[in-house]
Order: C-alpha cells, then sequence, then structure tokens
C-alpha cells in the first residue's frame, strides 16, 4: 500500500544531499499550506478544465472556486511580503487560471487560432510569473521555474487534450503527475520561504 499518490524519489535524493536540521512547526506548517494551495489549485483546474468540455451545470461555480485559488495564495503570501506583492502575485496567478480556461473553450469550439493565441499567452504570464518570483526571494531561480511552469503547463494542456478526446484512463495518469509536479513546486516555494526569513 502506498502512503503517498505521487513519486516521492525527488525528495529521496534531496535528503542524500542535505544536511539533516530541526525543522520547526512553523515550517511544517507553510509546507503544509503550500501543499494543500498547489491540490487545490490541481484538483480545481481539472474540474474546471471537465465542466468545460462536458457541458456540466456546475461550471459557473467550479471555475468560482478555482479562481479563489491566487486569493488563498495571496493571504499566504502578505505576511511574508506585504499587500502590495502579494497582490501581484494573486493577479499574475488569477491571469494564468483564466488564459487556461480560454483555452480550453478555444480547443473546444475547434478555435485553432484562437487556441494558439491563447497558448501564446499562457507561457507569457509563466515567464511573467517566474521573472516576478526570481524578484521577490533570491532562492527562486528564475530558470528554474520557468523550467517547472512549464512542465505544468504542458500536462495541464495534456490531459485537457485527454478529456476532450474522451480518453479518461490516460488523463489519470497525466494527473499524477501533475500532482507530484505541485508537490514539488510547493516544497520549492517553502523552501525559499523558510530560507529567506531564518536569517
Amino acid at each position: 500500500m502506498y502512503l503517498f499518490p505521487y513519486d516521492a524519489s525527488w525528495m529521496v535524493a534531496q535528503r542524500h544531499i542535505t544536511e539533516p536540521r530541526i525543522i520547526s512547526e512553523a515550517e511544517v506548517d507553510l509546507r503544509n499550506i503550500m501543499r494543500i494551495l498547489w491540490e487545490q489549485h490541481i484538483v480545481w483546474t481539472r474540474m474546471t478544465i471537465t465542466s468545460i468540455i462536458k457541458d456540466l451545470p456546475d461550471v459557473d461555480f467550479v471555475t468560482k472556486r478555482l479562481l479563489r485559488n491566487p486569493t488563498d495564495f495571496k493571504l499566504v503570501l502578505k505576511p511574508f511580503y506585504g499587500d502590495e506583492i502579494a497582490s501581484q502575485f494573486s493577479e499574475l496567478f488569477k491571469s494564468h487560471l483564466v488564459i487556461a480556461a480560454q483555452l480550453v473553450k478555444a480547443a473546444k469550439a475547434g478555435y485553432s487560432k484562437e487556441a494558439a493565441d491563447a497558448e501564446k499567452r499562457w507561457y507569457a504570464n509563466a515567464d511573467e510569473i517566474a521573472v516576478f518570483l526570481a524578484r521577490i526571494n533570491p532562492y527562486w531561480p528564475q530558470e528554474n521555474w520557468k523550467i517547472m511552469l512549464y512542465e505544468h503547463l504542458a500536462m495541464t494542456k495534456a490531459e485537457a487534450i485527454d478529456i476532450l478526446t474522451n480518453n479518461y484512463e490516460r488523463s489519470i495518469a497525466v494527473y499524477d503527475e501533475i500532482e507530484n509536479q505541485a508537490l514539488k513546486m510547493a516544497d520549492v516555494m517553502a523552501e525559499g520561504i523558510v530560507k529567506q526569513f531564518s536569517k
């Protein structure tokens, strides 16, 4: 029986190259809340994709819940970075979600030009987020975030295509990969905050 629904090998590898240390309760809390927020991000993204593609009656409610995610991130980041910076991240992250919905709607309707434009804006937004995170935290390298965000976008697009083409089994396999990668981003975000503010 697996205790974790994701591949934890990258965590094991990390333990071999870092020195053992005591982790405070505050750090554990931060790691947990980041993981919860990223889990909610991918769960509600999948539900929104499904609702849009399948014309489910809950689409407005699901989308509204998804768009609460950036605000929840803002509330967690505000004590560390202040309201202005936290709000800026929230807006960038909200754009990430809005563009994703536009991409799914265009793809569903068969509007290839509009879908291509949305995807271009989606990756440009990822670049903006990577630059922003690197600017506010020296332990969040821009290139690292760019790589992780590009991976996130590529997998989310693959998930949406599988749902659109009724390839549900593969969409679940892709979701497992998305979850594993999202938890990695959550830990990277938490670790960067701990390093920045523990001195």
